[in-house]
């Protein structure tokens, strides 16, 4: 099916333009940036009392950001690509004399010395900052929970969850309360809620967006990128913040680009891995005919389908683990030790876990990361140019089958939702979650798309291509009734 316009609104929810069309317009003064603000703070208004997507709303600086983009218009200055576009950014990126949460009922104290590379860029660009956005506490949980500022709730359905811990960036950005949103992705953050709650988002390759001025979770694995209602406006979005950035040195010298301007290659030719077997364990059959359906459009997109094995996803997993766990204990050691009250039990048990790793299982994974990454890549992209992978292997959960507070559980459930995400962390491999159809509940299923290392021009060109020929990304979840 070929899309040659935007599809009518979804029940109560009217359409809205792209970021793409957004930016466009403001640039080309068809809409003020002051009027794009004013549309966005009306959408906050009426989504934030059903999904609990932001944890603060800075309605009188995005004003005034606002008005200095029609400043700089009106005086035929160029504010930058992604002037006055209404943005906001889970609340983990300092901004000097600002605090930020974290998701936690620590960091909120904190007032940041500087601003973080990220927000500086997005600053340059003349996008708003709209607010902060709901989180995992610490960046630490798959679901959307917080026992501190409330659920996040996923808005194509709100008992179900939005997916973490970048859960208020998959909200706000999928009910259209803005345009794009930051996240960060340490075993799946950005995917998932992606993927649960319909839009695209982008873990990059480790080292190709900088994460100064960002809260860490494990310094080993955390990535940072974009969500956005569309590959190319999350192309867009990366493009302004992608590139080298001499204050984390495990920037990448690499030069950036612009992205959204190398969509359109073609695809005839291109080798798409599809994994033998259920690498990640068996697909809920909703699950598995809209990946099938997706892959029919790959196909018939020119794309040459090449069966692959899989290595040891399990492997990849336990590794990455190890890392994770181990690096989280090390930064909240002191804090657990002298507030564990401000913790809640899912967060604190999870990270307690580490302090339980011997030092040599820790080095030991982090020894093994260049030779299991080599050997990866030499054997998964033998043969094909890309994978095409599942993000989540089930339909998406509810909130309450995931409220979890059973220390013993706690591991399980976190497993279930990351198995297929956590690996790409440890790998440090680039990957995109994007739709790919609607389970009988009416609820997103998606795709992930991974490449080699620094293959995100090749990632979003085969995911815009796919948005092509598929609505998906154009539909929107109706607003709850009152």
């Amino acid at each position: 099916m070929s899309v040659e316009s935007m599809p009518p609104a979804t029940g109560n929810n009217p359409p809205l333009p792209s970021l793409v069309e957004i930016a466009r317009d403001i640039r080309e003064r068809r809409i003020s940036a002051v009027e794009a603000v004013e549309d966005s703070l009306q959408r906050i208004e009426s989504w934030q009392p059903h999904v609990n997507a932001f944890v603060r709303i800075d309605a009188e600086t995005a004003r005034a950001q606002a008005r200095s983009v029609d400043e700089a218009l009106a005086a035929g200055k160029d504010p930058g690509p992604l002037a006055g576009v209404p943005l906001a950014h889970k609340d983990m990126f300092t901004r000097a004399g600002s605090t930020v949460s974290g998701g936690s009922a620590i960091l909120g104290e904190l007032t940041g010395e500087e601003t973080s590379t990220l927000l500086e860029r997005l600053d340059a660009a003349g996008a708003v900052t709209m607010g902060g956005l709901n989180m995992a506490e610490f960046a630490a949980g798959p679901t959307g929970h917080n026992a501190h500022y409330g659920h996040a709730r996923n808005p194509w359905n709100t008992a179900h969850i939005t997916g973490g811990s970048s859960s208020g960036s998959g909200a706000a950005v999928a009910s259209g309360q803005v345009y794009a949103a930051l996240g960060s992705d340490t075993g799946g953050s950005i995917r998932l809620p992606a993927a649960i709650c319909g839009v695209a988002g982008i873990k990059p390759t480790y080292g190709r967006v900088s994460r100064h001025g960002a809260m860490p979770r494990s310094w080993s694995l955390d990535t940072v990128g974009p969500l956005a209602r569309s590959v190319e406006d999350c192309a867009l979005v990366f493009s302004a913040i992608a590139g080298y950035d001499p204050r984390d040195p495990t920037s990448s010298r690499l030069p950036a680009a612009s992205f959204e301007q190398l969509l359109g290659q073609p695809l005839r030719g291109l080798r798409l891995g599809v994994a033998r077997g259920e690498p990640f364990g068996p697909l809920h059959p909703q699950v598995g005919a809209a990946h099938e359906a997706s892959l029919v459009v790959f196909e018939r997109l020119g794309a040459r389908l090449v069966p692959f094995d899989m290595p040891a996803p399990g492997t990849l997993f336990a590794l990455a683990d190890a890392v994770s766990k181990s690096e989280a204990a090390a930064m909240h050691g002191r804090w657990m030790r002298e507030r564990p009250q401000d913790y809640s039990v899912h967060v604190y048990s999870r990270t307690e876990a580490g302090l339980m790793l011997p030092a040599t299982r820790y080095i030991e994974a982090l020894g093994l990361r260049g030779r299991v990454t080599r050997e990866f890549i030499r054997t998964a992209f033998a043969e094909v140019d890309v994978l095409h992978l599942p993000v989540l292997t089930q339909p998406v959960p509810t909130i309450a089958e995931t409220d979890v507070d059973d220390p013993g559980a706690i591991p399980g459930m976190v497993g279930s939702l990351t198995r297929a995400t956590r690996p790409f962390n440890y790998l440090g491999l680039p990957s995109l979650a994007l739709p790919c159809g609607f389970s009988d509940g009416n609820l997103p299923i998606a795709i992930q798309l991974v490449g080699r290392p620094f293959a995100e021009p090749r990632l979003f060109s085969l995911g815009h291509a796919y948005q092509q020929e598929t609505d998906w990304h154009l539909r929107r979840p109706s607003l709850p009734r009152e």
